[in-house]
């Protein structure tokens, strides 16, 4: 029994020792990309983006990252929407074997919206209506697309807003220097939020 137990404790031992040895240091540093779905406000993008990690200690890591969402259309086709995510946020980062790592995230970030509205006539209001051969429709969205933009009815709008980040990811090593990274958070910004669920890689230096 005795010896049963040694070997257990031995294990156990070099177990720990394996893990804390592949684990990240303090003073690593990493560079990366992900890709990104972004889902809330009636609005679900794709996302492109990119990350800075430091580790300012063994178990806690800053990530710095740049996401940037392609421009969507909503249903009517006469509203486009992109966006932008910059943030700043703290792993904490719990060694689970010898190649895997998964943390707890909190941070926060600013969020930039942009909306144009199309209003010269490409999103038709009166298609299809045809007098004698005429398109009356199409003549009708012309001459109201050139009204809005004399009006300024179609400037695009800006609004940029400060959120607080919270979720988790997991980190799963593929070599000495390569991360594959998955990770979810909910950003809570003023007026709503946002899903966002990331998969990337990283290259540690």
């Amino acid at each position: 029994m005795k010896n049963i137990f040694k070997v257990a404790i031995i294990a156990i031992a070099l177990t720990m020792t394996a893990v804390t040895t592949n684990a990240q240091q303090k003073g690593n540093m990493a560079v990366g990309a992900n890709v990104a779905l972004g889902m809330g406000n009636n609005l679900t993008n794709f996302g492109l983006g990119a990350k800075l990690q430091y580790n300012v200690l063994d178990l806690l890591r800053l990530d710095g990252s740049f996401t940037y969402y392609l421009p969507k259309k909503d249903d009517s086709g006469m509203v486009k929407t992109s966006m932008w995510d910059f943030s700043v946020n703290a792993h904490w980062l719990f060694p689970v074997t010898e190649k895997s790592t998964v943390y707890p995230l909190v941070g926060f970030g600013i969020l930039g919206t942009k909306v144009d509205m199309d209003m010269d006539g490409t999103g038709s209001s009166f298609g299809g209506i045809n007098i004698g051969g005429i398109d009356i429709g199409g003549i009708m969205d012309m001459i109201g697309g050139m009204t809005n933009k004399m009006s300024g009815a179609g400037t695009p709008t800006s609004n940029t807003s400060f959120g607080v980040n919270l979720g988790g990811g997991m980190d799963f090593r593929i070599s000495e220097s390569l991360l594959l990274n998955l990770e979810a958070k909910y950003k809570i910004v003023s007026g709503g939020g946002r899903f966002i669920v990331s998969a990337g890689v990283a290259y540690l230096f």
